[in-house]
């Protein structure tokens, strides 16, 4: 018979259980049974368990013009899987650089190249940082091109007129000018220059409208377009560049913040950029070819 010294009384949803402690090994199941209740707790990878106090609403996101369509997508993603809700903030990465410099606020960035990237984290404005896809750039021309571009050295031909992007705010027109800087043409195309745009989109606007005969862009942004054609860059004459993505150190909210930056570099994230055409890092093709 089991003295009374040796049970305990357990209140478990509002019933009473009556159980002989030997050797405490009962006691010894129940204290394991309730550290397994509190450790297993699912948490849907790139998202916030539901089950803290205090769960972030929403991101700020300051991402280069050129990576809208997937970025909007994977945000619209993100949002339903995981309840936050993003606010891009698009422009030229330079500007939104100079944009996170000045308020120090924010929670993630996403350049169109590392080169910005790594400008912000030798100014203490990035930390944790993922790789996702690489920027092509190609010259842009109207459908048809009427102009007959077939290279970069037609850009320096007398009479065409050519559009290219503000290298101080936009990643592409940085770009776009060490190309032509590279392959010796940068003062010929120069006099051809008709406007400079802050974004990668303007450029796409005015080409697209046939206000220029061409433009470098990146050639992601021309897929499935019924009013711009692509004219490739040779490898030779090119250079590549990788789209990174990263979290703030002025992100009041960091462990969301480096979420969303796991989701985008995930590979359902990656197959969203590649359905708007990019090749998501790292691909042999472009290995060893980027700059």
């Amino acid at each position: 018979m089991v003295s009374h010294s040796r049970l305990a009384l357990i209140s478990f949803k509002s019933k009473y259980i009556y159980a002989g402690f030997t050797n405490g090994m009962v006691m010894k199941r129940l204290v394991m049974l309730i550290l397994m209740i509190l450790l297993c707790t699912t948490i849907t990878p790139g998202c916030i368990d539901d089950t803290q106090e205090q769960t972030p609403e929403s991101l700020l996101v300051y991402c280069g013009a050129g990576m809208r369509k997937p970025m909007d997508e994977i945000g619209s993603l993100f949002e339903n899987e995981c309840g936050v809700s993003i606010h891009y903030n698009y422009a030229g990465s330079n500007a939104l650089l100079s944009q996170m410099e000045l308020t120090r606020k924010g929670d993630v960035y996403m350049p169109g190249a590392t080169y910005y990237f790594d400008l912000a984290r030798d100014k203490e404005l990035t930390d944790y940082e993922q790789l996702i896809a690489y920027h092509v750039p190609a010259i842009a021309v109207p459908i048809g091109n009427p102009a007959g571009i077939t290279s970069l050295d037609d850009l320096a031909e007398p009479g065409v007129t050519v559009i290219l992007g503000d290298s101080k705010a936009a990643a592409i027109g940085k770009l776009g000018d060490k190309i032509l800087e590279t392959n010796g043409l940068y003062d010929a195309v120069e006099k051809n220059v008709i406007a400079r745009g802050a974004t990668v989109n303007e450029l796409i606007v005015y080409v697209s409208m046939n206000q220029a005969d061409a433009s470098i862009i990146w050639e992601d942004l021309a897929v499935n377009s019924e009013k711009m054609e692509i004219v490739d860059i040779p490898d030779g004459q090119n250079i590549i560049k990788i789209v990174p993505i990263g979290t703030l150190t002025s992100s009041e909210q960091k462990d969301t913040a480096k979420g969303f930056v796991d989701f985008v570099a995930s590979p359902a994230g990656k197959a969203i950029f590649e359905k708007h055409g990019f090749t998501a890092y790292p691909d042999e093709k472009y290995e060893g070819k980027q700059q």
